[in-house]
């Protein structure tokens, strides 16, 4: 029986010709990005602004009435409630965003919890409400600095890896690919204005973990070839490089696309940004691998000599002592 090929052995796309135009759009595009997070701003969440967790218990039930929940406390004005199963399926926490004006004022908070807790208990007898917390918007906002802090440092930290592994042009090409991945999410979610939360964050370094894996693999096989065909030409070689690991990075992004398709359509609304994160990064991970990665290092002046060790003195003298021109 023959095995089904995504992607033909013979396979030899020239996808460095069209390098300058795909170039040029994905700056437009991480410029229009960063355009969108300046104007528009993120719709940040609970986690990072500020507000109160609801925790309850339905003693007499075995699943909690998530969505009914979910109508009933959206409609006291308060804003868009995020209900989750919090332990077993009858025990849920509710976040809900701090009511304006409510860091100067604590009052208004304490207002708005017992107005929620009241309305639960209304529609739910056996309701049992185990705790509220609050979270000021102060503490919020030093964690998304320390969430950006850590995209920040994990990109850092991950071209020193690939720079030391490889080479800097290697490590400059890596560290602009996961800088067009992370800009282009987060324009994503300044345009949509879906929540962005710690969930979104942990979404974030997930793809630039799939996008680093794609590159390192698609460099490696640069590496190799450099060793081999010095004498070709460095588009070609990229080419050569990329359709060879072509296959590898198709059948992994539809595999992984399967799933995500799966959650997006059939999954819980609490996971949709995640979701719908990861979905991006997978297409613009993938494509910044072949786009981004490779093309720069034309750019950076990585050649089929680049790294050849260069010869000393000591080695001319010994070679012509052995008698080799």
């Amino acid at each position: 029986m023959k095995l089904l090929k995504l992607v033909p052995d013979n396979t030899n796309i020239r996808f460095l010709r069209w390098r300058v135009p795909f170039y040029v759009v994905s700056l437009l595009l991480m410029a229009a990005s960063v355009g969108l997070v300046m104007t528009k701003g993120l719709n940040l969440g609970v986690d990072f602004v500020g507000g109160q967790m609801i925790r309850a218990t339905f003693t007499q039930s075995a699943t909690a009435p998530v969505e009914e929940l979910r109508e009933s406390v959206g409609s006291l004005g308060y804003g868009e409630p995020i209900i989750q199963q919090f332990g077993a399926d009858n025990e849920i926490s509710i976040r809900m965003r701090l009511p304006e004006g409510a860091d100067e004022d604590p009052g208004l908070a304490d207002q708005m919890a017992r107005t929620i807790t009241d309305r639960i208990e209304a529609d739910h007898p056996d309701v049992r409400i185990d705790g509220v917390d609050s979270v000021s918007g102060k503490v919020s906002g030093e964690l998304f600095q320390d969430g950006m802090m850590a995209l920040g440092l994990a990109m850092l930290a991950i071209s020193v890896y690939i720079w030391i592994r490889f080479e800097w042009q290697f490590g400059v090409g890596a560290l602009f690919a996961l800088l067009h991945d992370v800009t282009l999410t987060l324009g994503m979610f300044a345009l949509t204005q879906m929540e962005f939360d710690l969930n979104i964050v942990a979404a974030i370094l997930t793809l630039i973990g799939y996008s680093l894996n794609d590159t390192i693999v698609v460099y490696d096989r640069i590496r190799e070839n450099l060793k081999k065909y010095r004498k070709m030409p460095i588009a070609e070689l990229l080419d050569l490089s990329v359709n060879e690991t072509l296959s590898r990075t198709v059948v992994t992004s539809l595999s992984v696309l399967i799933t995500l398709l799966a959650l997006l359509l059939l999954g819980p609304p609490v996971i949709f940004g995640f979701t719908a994160a990861i979905t991006l990064g997978i297409f613009v991970g993938t494509y910044s691998s072949v786009y981004m990665s490779a093309p720069i290092l034309i750019w950076l002046g990585v050649s089929g000599n680049s790294f050849v060790p260069t010869e000393t003195a000591v080695d001319v003298q010994e070679r012509k002592a052995r008698g080799e021109a």
